[in-house]
């Protein structure tokens, strides 16, 4: 598992990016594929997340994941829920000591947030359009609501898909430079004619600081170019493969 130094630095928080390393699965899904949407081995599935579950200090069943349906919208947990009722969300906030949130991500941005004086948490799943529709911003006034302030937020921005390898088509190019012509910054041309290289990560960390959080940190990892360590969406596809594993990012605080 990989940590945020800022993240790691706070009293009563605990938290990691997981990768690969650790897991049970086999195949396809070599490792700790928490992806409960893969067609992995059901029990492969729950193993893992239960030795997730004990890395962030949490019971099996107080380790918590949505539905992802790449939106902006956050589900506040204040209770467990079972696997088989996730709420349909990109982000999830609690203030609930002994809950884990956690968003799943095989390429996407992962970015984690704690307020350590509100004691309030958040895990928001920033792929791109996600974070071009505003979840990091959803997430932090969600966080608010419950007592948050979003200058006192330390956020960690975790592994995800890099520049080099993230080939988009115009089409994107033209829906970011419509939103903001500022966002040109975030694309290089690319070998193949007609299309781009999008820069996903700076892409995030630029969203977190417009709105104003206090402390970032950009882990700077790649999942697509490091496939001994991580799952990739792109990569699976690249290669023709019939599924991919996904990883678990949580943070939860100490009960």
């Amino acid at each position: 598992m990989l940590k945020a130094k800022n993240l790691s630095s706070l009293p009563g928080v605990r938290h990691a990016f997981f990768t690969r390393d650790g897991g049970v699965s086999t195949g396809l899904y070599e490792g700790l594929n928490g992806g409960t949407g893969s067609s992995d081995k059901p029990e492969h599935i729950a193993e893992n997340r239960a030795r997730m579950a004990a890395a962030v200090g949490v019971k099996p069943e107080h380790f918590l994941t949505a539905y992802q349906i790449h939106s902006p919208d956050v589900v506040v947990a204040e209770t467990p829920w079972p696997q088989d009722a996730r709420p349909k969300a990109d982000a999830i906030v609690t203030k609930v000591p002994g809950l884990a949130i956690g968003i799943s991500t095989a390429d996407c941005g992962p970015v984690l947030f704690a307020d350590p004086h509100a004691r309030v948490l958040g895990a928001a799943h920033a792929g791109w359009r996600g974070a071009f529709g505003g979840v990091i911003e959803s997430t932090l006034a969600a966080m608010e609501r419950l007592g948050a302030d979003r200058a006192r937020v330390v956020a960690a921005a975790g592994p995800m898909i890099s520049q080099p390898n993230y080939e988009v088509g115009q089409e994107l190019v033209d829906r970011f430079l419509a939103a903001d012509p500022a966002n040109a910054r975030f694309f290089v041309p690319a070998a193949r004619p007609g299309h781009v290289l999008f820069d996903l990560p700076g892409y995030v960390v630029s969203r977190l600081e417009a709105a104003g959080v206090g402390q970032i940190e950009n882990l700077a990892v790649c999942t697509y170019g490091n496939p001994s360590q991580f799952y990739s969406y792109r990569r699976s596809t690249h290669r023709a493969e019939p599924d991919y594993g996904r990883h678990i990012n949580a943070i939860a605080l100490s009960a």
